[in-house]
């Protein structure tokens, strides 16, 4: 027992033997301890302090988290974000219309006054973060001796990490986050500073930041420039602010040059960022859940609503613009989870697995200690696994066909706040009132009732038919009984026909006068069935409970002893959209047998690709003069080529898009924005080989600009270096 607890609160950060120094997203404020001689091999020329510190100018105060999910960086004094295109995807469909089409033709502020604003956006600088393990892992020694339960376990972590939390941020401006690492093994705060005010600066033309669209994603060679440009305003004392025509730009206290020098192979490349989510540590089992059941359900789900979306916006521009952002968002995971399945299989990950966890289970067997500690936690593992997989396909059909399928359903749950409304029961009757109008007018934006109605049959129908009749909402069998929707094509289509007459929730007029006049809506069709479905799928994870809690254990047990066995290997942790470092080198690789790609693309590759009126290869005329005149400027190579995308051996994932592409002087050289399609199953298990990180070379992102665009002001200022 007393070796378990000394295993659990011990932070275990070894110093590194590489077998490749490519590999692995580090926690920033390690460098100096873990990676930097390996960093200065490949060409690093920054001390630790240069790329993280608390007291000093750094590296990470040039480094965002933009909105929920992605990364951005500062490009000049005045507060100038650079991120990909499809990070900034939703404020540019959210600022175009039939009259302002940003999304087809671009949008490119000429002065400050013709920012675009977005309400809602957020970007967050990184403060400070600090190792908080010892803390809370003392909180978790039972005084009596007795294991805790995993419920009382989280409970414990919660109370503290709030304590922490709050203790960090007194008499400031700033939020604070605890988060755990390894399972539940170590946790980190973090402190940040959130700003609110954040304006469309530029973005590019379809044609450019889409190009090659659901085709191209995922896959190399590329032909991308996929970016755009928000600038970050404050009050005029420099704190975060709402919009105010009073705001100033953002004064930073780093900003990123930018190299005109360019790229080659070999050269040393590092990128700082906030990777969203990986799974590194999966056991087998986890891995074959995926292969089986979560993965194949995304593509299931998300090919059919692409249709849907892809029928509606060919017909009808309007339908197009409306629908741009949540096509985008559907078909990136679409694509990804038909990747990750291929790869996984092709890559032999389940066998690595097993491999890895025979040698886990040798390991624990040769000693008395080791097994006391570890003997059940594989066994508890799979046991977890078996109880999840019964609930695993209907718990993604919720999920994806009906809960993020149609929008009647997930509006009819947001709108849930009318019924306490015509109760009486909200404190602030009109800010309630406020913020259940924005929501309605939000989600009417970009809406069409037509294109609803068919994802919602067709979302009904494959839950229906895919879901075991055991674990469907009561109510909901009985619709299907009384429409006979099994037995037929048509399937839900009746019914669907009698929602949308029937239900409030189809209409933005009613519902904004249910709004200001309150009654109850839970006799409302919709309503009804969001109810039955929701509870259900609360039925299906109390059920889990116990399974999740034994995989969870389970998991911290089996990272903690894997570090022990391997002692003389340095362990990252999965990411969890904090920030990260990774750093490699710009490289070619070699995908199959006789088929080799190089390490850039140029902007002759992007000609090559043109299919005129094609949605997603449609060239802008202009772009095309450029390259028949070769007018590159100052943004050409030696060569007279105009590169356009390359690719490196950094490790990154989901919420890396818009991460700056660092050289070894901290110079600006490109923008991440993609993975391989070779390497789909990285998330899960790094493949050495294979595995590399798409960027827009920024001298292609500073000709658009430029030379593109005319838009020249918003270069210079910029700080360029390597200008020969």
């Amino acid at each position: 027992m007393k070796r378990l607890l000394l295993l659990l609160l011990t932070s275990v950060f070894l110093f590194p033997v590489f077998s490749n120094a490519d590999e692995g997203m580090w926690i920033p404020m390690f460098v100096k301890r873990l990676n930097y001689a390996d960093m200065q091999k490949l060409g690093c020329k920054l001390t630790p302090e240069e790329i993280y510190s608390v007291n000093h100018s750094s590296l990470k105060d040039a480094i965002i988290q933009f909105g929920g999910g992605c990364t951005g960086e500062i490009i000049s004094s005045q507060g100038l974000v650079l991120t990909n295109h499809h990070c900034g995807l939703g404020q540019i469909q959210e600022h175009s219309s039939m009259e302002h089409d940003y999304l087809t033709d671009g949008f490119w502020s000429m002065n400050k006054s013709e920012e675009l604003i977005n309400p809602g956006l957020t970007v967050k600088f990184l403060i400070r973060m600090e190792d908080v393990s010892k803390q809370i892992n003392d909180s978790l020694i039972n005084s009596n001796g007795n294991q805790l339960s995993e419920e009382e376990r989280q409970m414990i972590i919660r109370r503290i990490s709030k304590r922490i939390q709050d203790e960090a941020v007194k008499d400031t401006h700033y939020d604070a986050r605890v988060k755990s690492f390894f399972g539940g093994n170590e946790f980190y705060l973090f402190v940040y500073e959130t700003f609110k005010d954040i304006r469309l600066v530029a973005t590019p033309p379809w044609g450019i930041g889409k190009y090659g669209a659901d085709t191209d994603n995922w896959m190399w060679p590329r032909h991308k420039g996929d970016f755009c440009m928000f600038r970050v305003y404050t009050a005029p004392d420099g704190t975060p602010a709402e919009y105010s025509p009073d705001n100033i730009p953002l004064k930073p206290k780093h900003h990123l040059p930018i190299s005109l020098g360019g790229v080659k192979k070999g050269d040393y490349a590092m990128i700082m960022g906030y990777p969203g989510r990986t799974n590194r540590y999966l056991t087998s089992w986890g891995v074959e859940l995926e292969l089986n059941e979560s993965a194949p359900t995304i593509v299931d789900v998300r090919t059919k609503k692409l249709d849907i979306y892809r029928e509606a916006m060919d017909a009808n521009d309007d339908v197009r613009i409306k629908y741009a952002s949540k096509q985008a968002r559907t078909s990136n995971y679409w694509k990804y989870s038909i990747g990750e399945i291929k790869q996984l299989k092709q890559n032999k990950v389940v066998d690595k697995k097993k491999e890895l966890e025979d040698r886990f289970t040798d390991w624990v067997n040769l000693n008395h200690n080791r097994r006391e500690i570890y003997k059940n936690t594989l066994g508890n593992i799979e046991k977890a696994y078996k109880t999840l997989s019964i609930y695993k396909k209907a718990d993604e059909y919720f999920m994806e066909a009906i809960f993020q399928g149609s929008e009647i359903i997930p509006l009819a749950y947001s709108l849930q706040g009318i019924n306490n409304l015509a109760k009486g029961k909200t404190k602030d009757a009109e800010k309630a009132k406020a913020s259940l109008i924005k929501k309605i007018e939000k989600h009417f934006k970009d809406y069409d009732l037509q294109t609803d109605k068919k994802l919602l049959s067709a979302m009904l129908s494959m839950y229906y038919n895919n879901v075991v009749d055991s674990l469907q909402p009561e109510e909901f069998k009985k619709i299907a009984h009384k429409y006979k929707a099994g037995q037929t094509d048509a399937g839900f289509d009746k019914f669907v026909k009698k929602v949308f007459k029937k239900s409030v929730f189809a209409d933005k007029e009613k519902l904004l006068e249910l709004v200001e006049n309150p009654k109850s809506i839970s006799k409302d069709i919709t309503f009804k069935l969001m109810r039955s479905f929701i509870n259900n799928y609360i039925v299906s994870q109390n059920k889990q409970v116990e399974a999740n809690e034994l995989l969870n254990k389970g998991n911290r047990l089996f990272i903690a002893g894997l570090r022990e066995m391997e002692n003389n290997k340095t362990f990252y942790p999965d990411a969890n959209f904090t920030m990260r470092l990774t750093y490699g080198r710009v490289e070619d690789y070699y995908p199959r047998d006789a088929v080799h790609y190089k390490e850039y693309t140029t902007l002759k590759g992007v000609v090559e690709k043109e299919i005129p009126g094609n949605w997603e290869f449609d060239l802008p005329a202009k772009m095309k003069e450029l390259y028949e005149t070769k007018d590159y400027g100052r943004y050409g190579d030696k060569n007279g080529q105009m590169k356009v995308n390359f690719i490196t051996t950094n490790d990154i994932t989901g919420g890396n898009s818009g991460s700056p592409v660092i050289d070894g002087e901290g110079n600006l050289i490109g923008l991440a924005f993609d993975g391989n399609w070779e390497a789909m199953s990285g998330d899960i298990s790094f493949e050495q080989d294979l595995q590399r990180t798409i960027c827009v070379d920024i001298r292609y992102v500073l000709f658009v600009i430029d030379k593109f665009a005319g838009a020249g002001h918003l270069v210079d200022e910029m700080t360029l270096v390597n200008l020969n």
